[in-house]
């Protein structure tokens, strides 16, 4: 199979404005609404599924449906909440959630296919669940990372996020179609050991966190659907870079498909990361775009030396954690596709994605 080959990422992100802010009064949004996921009920209708952060750090996935005026997005009429901490590896002594979710409609399934970050005991961990509807979600419980000898490493001892499907089968490593994830681990023992232990997998020489991807046989997931939380093949795709994205990388919506291969949004980080889950006052995140290979989608054919977004206007500078652009959800109207992203863990905000390549 051939396909384009690509020198740089040929997209652009134009901000819109915000799409949608923690209602005042709102309980269950007392300290924000941020990095939301998205999707189509069997309708048609377009629907928003925010991050919303209670008193306490407490944090459920709510659900509203996206208003578009004039081929774009303008606003969101909420509808509930759909997901809660509601399970014992959801919560801790002094932190609970289902946070930052993405939502993949994988059509061969025939599900919406949520993963979320359940921070629970052991802090962050990547969990998923399933839907048709986008209301009633069943879920598959934490996913499970099988032991793979050459890494020397059982990636389930370390914190994990920014999971994120791939929407249709792709090759896998052993030539078998493979559903594949996204994912984020952390080296850091030290977040809940209290110590100061980095501990890095066989032939990881950078202990900053980067881009990894693990598969699914399909055939598997086809035949029980609970397969999907059981991965294998762990592969690094990339590590930081550039300058906007020093500190950390992490996998944004799931990957999109373009004539160059799939195109990953992704955020950066930089400037300095505190000790602890808390709120990050002096890091920066931003948005940058990988081109990831059609036939190996482990390998990346291109990516943005500068920030396709940053944080410069208000309310990407002024909130819970400042400086923040941090984009989860990605979808198509009217031919084009707006990205969703959170603002500063405060808001959410809409930009549409362009191509640069010139007419």
């Amino acid at each position: 199979m051939t396909h384009t080959v690509v020198t740089t990422v040929p997209y652009r992100m134009r901000r819109l404005g915000v799409l949608m802010s923690a209602e005042p009064g709102a309980e269950f949004e007392a300290e924000g609404v941020l990095n939301p996921a998205s999707g189509r009920t069997p309708d048609g209708r377009l629907w928003l599924l925010p991050r919303m952060v209670a008193a306490g750090n407490v944090s459920r996935v709510g659900i509203a449906e996206i208003l578009v005026r004039s081929g774009r997005p303008v606003g969101v009429r909420r509808d509930g909440v759909v997901l809660a901490p509601d399970e014992g590896w959801e919560r801790s002594h002094d932190h609970a959630g289902v946070e930052d979710p993405r939502t993949t409609w994988i059509a061969s399934l025939g599900v919406h296919v949520m993963s979320y970050v359940a921070f629970g005991p052991l802090g962050p961990r990547p969990a998923l669940a399933i839907s048709d509807d986008l209301r009633r979600w069943r879920r598959l419980g934490p996913v499970h990372f099988e032991y793979q000898p050459e890494l020397g490493a059982d990636l389930n001892l370390f914190t994990n996020k920014d999971v994120a499907f791939f929407p249709e089968a792709i090759p896998g490593p052993d030539g078998r179609l493979s559903y594949a994830m996204l994912h984020r681990p952390t080296w850091d023992l030290g977040v809940i050991t209290g110590g100061s232990d980095v501990f890095r997998p066989a032939g990881v020489s950078d202990p900053r966190p980067g881009i990894w991807i693990s598969y699914v046989p399909a055939d598997a997931a086809d035949e029980d659907v609970r397969a999907l939380a059981h991965v294998r093949s762990h592969r690094l795709v990339a590590l930081p870079e550039y300058a906007y994205e020093a500190l950390k990388i992490g996998a944004g919506p799931p990957p999109l498909r373009v004539k160059e291969g799939w195109l990953l949004i992704h955020h950066g980080v930089s400037g300095t990361l505190a000790a602890g889950w808390g709120p990050q006052s002096d890091a920066r995140y931003s948005a940058g775009a990988m081109l990831l290979d059609p036939d190996d989608p482990g390998t990346v054919l291109a990516r943005s030396a500068l920030p396709l977004l940053e944080p410069l206007t208000s309310p990407e500078r002024e909130g819970i954690s400042p400086n923040v652009v941090f984009p989860t959800a990605l979808e198509e109207i009217a031919g084009q596709h707006f990205v969703f992203y959170g603002m500063a863990d405060s808001s959410i905000g809409v930009a549409r994605l362009e191509s640069s390549e010139a007419a």
